[in-house]
């Protein structure tokens, strides 16, 4: 029998309920419900609903339906909805009469929203710890990089030189983005909607920020209504499932490139590739490429949320059952990715000759030409039309880049030498530049802010 059953005169049809059950994807809140409906109780005791022995029955019982969820031996029913029927149902059946008071000043409204909560805390949590994980692991590529040098790309095209470090730190600095992002999620998620009832609260005297602070929730609603409306969590870590994904992408994008013979910077350790059914001499980057895919999946599920809440009037409507399967799809599948990813980055090898030879191109330097004539007080533009105009008779002519400088009344030799790779590198030492030393001091800053980071997702675990 439903919980709503005595208000109707038959039975649900199959096809009703068929149609609108959630068993079969909330049944993983199971661990929050339970938790959940722990300190549900003793807030009942604390307002004087319950007795301390029916306190005690109800807490026996919800132990040992959490020990046949654990050992898989729990027997579900098809009057079971969802997992919060399905957990309330067993503990009546365990501890009989008192059972039935478990629900009281709760509703299913403000139950799913703190189970909600309560699981994307954990999951935030974990996606911290292994994005600061995978943040450590650039930074040690970066380090162990040296003052090997590779070609920058504007457009898929050569651009100038950079160090290798300075390549791997632009990707961890759009993760350490990302990790402000899942911080400030966990901080807007840790109110609890417990105590909100069906929308109104209750008249039982209840105690939300004792049960708040009884689940390690920071702060407690402030407005009972918004406490079952609210999925703007939900929301949030979507887009941020989302943009770290795309981030993920554009390095997968990156990977897949250089790791072709066409490219050849990068080589990927054979227990992250895959080969050809067909093809023998084939080593594919499955890992890159499956992360450019997921990527889609990513917008996708926060896209079908943002839309399903676009016209919900308040407060509770039974649309936000679909906030659950798009949610835990992309912390699954983020899980997954992030974990391979890291194995993929940690594993993979670096042909530094191959990347140096890929930035030795003198045409790599014309900029550094006109930048020499802008010293000199010749104006930027006409300093840019210049070089342009060696670069242009150097490929004409199949003269070297560099002899034409030498004879240029307005450079000469001392010119000749900016466009040497090392040399134009070294010369780019201003903050956040692309010279060795400035790198050194960029990765000095990157490693403090994450170990900062560390230390407040540290703090934040005794609670989450």
């Amino acid at each position: 029998m439903t919980l709503w059953q005595n208000r109707l005169s038959s039975p649900p049809a199959n096809e009703l309920m068929e149609f609108t059950e959630s068993l079969s994807f909330d049944v993983r809140l199971w661990p929050y419900d339970i938790e959940g409906s722990r300190v549900h109780v003793l807030g009942l005791k604390r307002a004087g609903i319950l007795s301390e022995e029916e306190v005690a029955q109800l807490l026996k019982a919800l132990s040992q339906v959490e020990e046949e969820f654990s050992q898989q031996t729990f027997a579900f029913l098809p009057s079971d909805e969802d997992v919060h029927t399905a957990v309330e149902r067993r503990v009546t059946e365990i501890a009989g009469d008192v059972g039935e008071k478990l629900h009281s000043g709760r509703s299913r409204n403000d139950q799913i929203a703190t189970d909600l909560k309560l699981y994307v805390k954990r999951e935030l949590l974990q996606c911290l710890r292994s994005l600061l994980s995978f943040a450590g692991l650039l930074a040690d590529l970066a380090e162990g990089a040296g003052d090997a040098l590779m070609p920058g790309y504007t457009h898929t095209q050569r651009a100038q030189p950079i160090p290798v470090a300075h390549y791997l730190l632009a990707h961890g600095w759009a993760i350490r983005r990302d990790v402000d992002r899942f911080m400030a999620t966990y901080t807007r998620s840790d109110v609890s909607p417990l105590g909100a009832g069906a929308l109104a609260g209750s008249t039982l005297g209840l105690d939300p920020a004792f049960t708040a602070a009884e689940l390690g929730f920071s702060d407690v609603f402030a407005n009972s209504l918004d406490a079952v409306a609210d999925r703007d969590f939900v929301v949030e870590v979507l887009f941020d499932i989302a943009t770290l994904g795309v981030h993920l992408s554009r390095i997968a994008e990156e990977i897949v490139l250089f790791t072709t013979e066409e490219f050849g910077f990068l080589r990927l350790d054979d227990a992250y590739a895959t080969g050809s059914s067909m093809l023998p001499q084939k080593k594919n980057a499955d890992i890159a490429e499956l992360a450019r895919g997921k990527t889609g999946r990513y917008i996708g599920n926060l896209m079908q949320i943002m839309v399903t809440l676009k016209g919900l009037p308040l407060t509770y409507n039974r649309d936000l059952q679909e906030d659950k399967e798009p949610l835990f799809d992309s912390f699954d599948q983020m899980r997954l990715q992030l974990n391979a990813f890291t194995g993929m980055l940690a594993t993979m090898t670096f042909d530094y000759d191959r990347m140096r030879q890929a930035a030795s191109s003198e045409y790599m330097q014309a900029v550094d030409i006109a930048e020499y004539l802008v010293t000199t007080q010749v104006p930027f533009r006409r300093a840019h039309g210049i070089a342009a105009g060696l670069v242009r008779d150097s490929l004409e002519r199949r003269v070297s880049l560099s002899e034409l400088v030498s004879a240029h009344p307005q450079l000469g030799t001392e010119a000749a030498h900016v466009i040497e790779a090392d040399s134009a590198v070294r010369r780019r030492n201003s903050r956040g530049a692309a010279s060795v030393a400035s790198v050194k001091e960029q990765l000095s800053r990157f490693r403090r802010e994450l170990e900062g980071v560390a230390e407040a997702v540290r703090s934040l675990s005794g609670n989450g």
